[in-house]
């Protein structure tokens, strides 16, 4: 592998560092930050990644307020829960955990949230926000990579993003983040899909590219121009084992790339922190 590795464990570690110095200077001013979380049934993978949000905001000195309601638990149940975090001045942000069981209406539910609540930043308001470069809390993954590029020093403004795939968490959001002229941004931002005939063709002349489809080893090493960075964002299990959609052999092309495992997620997870943080700030 001749690739710079793109380490975004060791990044969040340092992020997790600031926050926690700026939550212990609130807790210290009477004011913890506070994350309410929501689980609806049984599902294990949410129940795993719901648990690995409470350790973190452990971690960095946020409190954790929990509810597990049964999979048979009615809309109006749910609703009722987001309505007391909503009301709620010691929950500042608010994790609802999809997916839910059928007969729940989940967009509904993602509305009911108070937008400067929302800890994704996936409320169509702070979405709104973000098209229009209004301050908000921004979508995790999305600014989790920027923030991933711009700390090992990978050239983003005036350069060309290829973004592979167009879905809400990622490929959308991103794409409009990266587009923006702000530090780190500023770019030509293209977005195609699996759809897209000769994907190859226009992924090979980024200069970065972020895959986000989902698909095993869709992005190999002869779609890479030499020395661009990569960045696998979309994952998908082979069995037990975590796939990336970017093959292995691209790290013989690539100049940067991040690691099958503690690459995008890590980020993701720090900067759903650091919205916690920010909209605890800005409660006076």
């Amino acid at each position: 592998m001749t690739a710079q590795l793109l380490d975004g464990e060791r990044l969040a570690g340092r992020i997790k560092m600031e926050l926690a110095d700026r939550a212990a200077r609130l807790s210290a001013a009477g004011r913890p930050v506070g994350l309410g979380t929501v689980l609806v049934g049984d599902d294990g993978p949410s129940a795993k990644y719901v648990a690995m949000k409470h350790a973190d905001c452990e971690e960095v000195g946020i409190r954790s307020f929990h509810e597990h309601l049964a999979a048979n638990a009615s809309q109006s149940d749910v609703e009722a829960v987001i309505d007391r975090f909503n009301a709620d001045p010691a929950v500042h942000s608010i994790l609802v955990q999809l997916p839910m069981p059928s007969g729940i209406n989940e967009e509904q539910v993602l509305l009911r949230v108070d937008p400067a609540k929302d800890v994704d930043g996936l409320h169509p308001t702070n979405l709104g926000r973000l098209v229009m470069g209004a301050p908000g809390p921004l979508p995790c993954t999305p600014a989790g990579i920027v923030e991933l590029l711009a700390a090992n020093h990978v050239p983003v403004e005036g350069k060309h993003v290829v973004i592979i795939g167009r879905g809400l968490t990622i490929g959308r959001p991103l794409a409009l983040l990266m587009a923006m002229r702000r530090p780190g941004c500023n770019a030509a931002v293209t977005v195609v899909h699996t759809g897209v005939d000769d994907m190859a063709v226009l992924v090979r002349q980024a200069d970065v590219v972020v895959a986000a489809a989902g698909v095993a080893g869709l992005v190999t090493a002869d779609m890479i121009k030499p020395g661009a960075a990569v960045v696998g964002a979309g994952t998908s299990w082979s069995g037990k084992r975590l796939m990336s959609d970017v093959a292995d052999d691209v790290a013989d092309v690539a100049g940067w790339i991040t690691p099958r495992i503690g690459g995008v997620g890590p980020m993701t997870r720090a900067m759903l922190l650091r919205n916690a943080v920010l909209a605890a700030e800005k409660v006076r």
